[in-house]
């Protein structure tokens, strides 16, 4: 059973910090801006203050001088300026570099997730939750973001996670103690899907993500690939264990084929045919090693990224 959270030492307020990357966001920012204005008065009537952290992670529009502009209004306000584009993920894990407050989460300045939700999950964090999700139940994308979806979800779930979210989940606010965790972890790992890993018991939030209004989407085909592979890399063993599992079955049906070919030769029914069967089955299995090979890889460019000290992102200036 949940306890409701004790209040602070020495009477200060609770502190909830909000990390946002931000990439190509120019229009939708005053609109967020505004909308995080509204819930921080309201946040107050509950004793809790707002930090903010903005991460310029490298866009080519106006967003810097309209992060300036909200700085300027607001000066607790916190900008980072990252040198180029780093992706979201890392720019994400840059933010909670400077976080203070006694809980985060990280919210995207699409506006498609509302900021109206963090007033109900501050609610349940007041009352004792450390891991509070918002939980999509409709997505508003195109078709084949949504097939794209399904699969990755349904193969997390199969790979990673049993009981993921079947839909995923966008806002997540955790308590300071899943801070640590999340602040160091590894460079190719999906945040949301480690933040479950975790093990703190979710709280659930259902909300429907709304469709994009401001500026145009630069989530490519491309980074949904690396997300996808860093989730079933980054914390699942299952992938290489498959590649044993495949590799032991073919080697039994290969095993069981060489027995049936010698007892043919010795019953002399041996014929001089079959180049289209012996093809077929040299492109598959030739086909199922270079794709092993390539998982393989995949293990072991992410241990050589993990050693070679390369930064997740370089900071050119903090506002």
């Amino acid at each position: 059973m949940m306890e409701n959270k004790q209040p602070p030492e020495n009477d200060r307020p609770w502190k909830i910090s909000i990390v946002t990357p931000v990439y190509f966001n120019e229009q939708s920012l005053p609109h967020l801006f505004e909308a995080l204005q509204s819930i921080e008065n309201r946040l107050l009537e509950k004793n809790v203050v707002m930090e903010l952290i903005f991460v310029d992670d490298g866009s080519g529009d106006g967003s810097l001088k309209e992060l300036l502009k909200i700085k300027q209004r607001r000066q607790s306000t916190k900008v980072i300026k990252l040198t180029r584009n780093f992706g979201a993920v890392h720019a994400g894990k840059a933010g909670l570099q400077f976080v203070t407050g006694d809980c985060f989460l990280v919210l995207a300045a699409d506006l498609q997730d509302s900021p109206e939700l963090i007033l109900s999950m501050v609610d349940k964090w007041l009352a004792g939750g450390k891991f509070i999700m918002c939980q999509r139940t409709h997505r508003d994308d195109p078709t084949a973001s949504k097939l794209f979806a399904y699969i990755f979800y349904r193969l997390v779930r199969f790979f990673v996670i049993e009981n993921y979210p079947s839909l995923g989940y966008g806002m997540a606010l955790m308590d300071r103690a899943a801070l640590p965790y999340m602040q160091k972890s590894g460079k190719n790992i999906n945040p949301p899907l480690l933040a479950y890993w975790l093990g703190f018991q979710p709280e659930v939030i259902l909300y429907e993500r709304q469709k994009r209004v401001h500026g145009k989407s630069r989530w490519t085909f491309r980074k949904r690939v690396k997300l996808f592979l860093d989730s079933l890399l980054g914390l699942s063993a299952a992938p290489i264990r498959l590649i044993s599992l495949i590799g032991v079955l073919v080697s039994i049906a290969s095993f069981g084929y060489g027995i049936f070919i010698v007892i043919s030769a010795l019953r002399g029914k041996t014929v001089v045919q079959g180049f289209a069967t012996i093809a077929t089955i040299l492109s598959l299995l030739l086909g199922m090693v270079i794709i092993m090979l390539g998982v393989i890889g995949e293990y072991i460019w992410r241990i050589l990224d993990e050693l070679n000290k390369r930064p997740e992102v370089v900071i050119d200036e903090i506002y």
